[in-house]
């Protein structure tokens, strides 16, 4: 069974705004943009996730919620505490306890601990700017095992919202 992850780092949060934490932080109108730049682009090559997990911040809501609307079926969405600011060891959990097993999954989230998990994930190191979406793909035939396989992913695609062409409605 072919696996596919997207690993993508939340959309471009402003620093205007008076916010009370980090985990506050809404986005800029650049990052709302650009979400769903991505999003028409990963739907335009097939790759439309069947699970989504997600941080539970703000700007990874808002990032998902002008994703979510581009994707046939709309895929269910999972927000995890544990995935704000997460490293390697809350990514590998989030996705090793899943109950079933969908074919692709989209997992938002933030930096530094990204880019840790796509270079664990694939032996490469990747820059992550914000909206930069990793497409990877393994052949395994579980999450939990698949969780095991570092250094083995690999890079199908790295995604940059900035190399995306501009729709007249965005």
């Amino acid at each position: 069974m072919s696996l596919r992850l997207i690993l993508m780092r939340h959309a471009k949060s402003s620093w205007k705004e008076p916010y009370s934490s980090d985990h506050g932080r809404s986005l800029n109108k650049r990052g709302k943009r650009d979400a769903r730049k991505v999003a028409r682009y990963l739907h335009s090559k097939g790759w439309d996730p069947d699970l989504v997990l997600s941080s539970d911040s703000v700007r990874t809501k808002q990032t998902w919620s002008l994703m979510q609307n581009e994707f046939d079926p709309t895929p269910a969405v999972e927000f995890h505490r544990e995935l704000y600011h997460a490293g390697f060891r809350e990514f590998k959990n989030a996705l090793s306890v899943l109950k079933w097993q969908p074919e692709t999954v989209l997992v938002l989230g933030h930096n530094p601990g990204w880019e840790e998990s796509a270079e664990i994930l694939s032996g490469h190191s990747i820059v992550m700017k914000t909206s930069t979406a990793i497409l990877f793909d393994l052949e395994c035939d579980t999450w939990t095992a698949a969780m095991r396989q570092l250094g083995k992913w690999l890079v199908a695609e790295v995604v940059y919202a900035r190399d995306l062409v501009t729709q007249d409605n965005d």
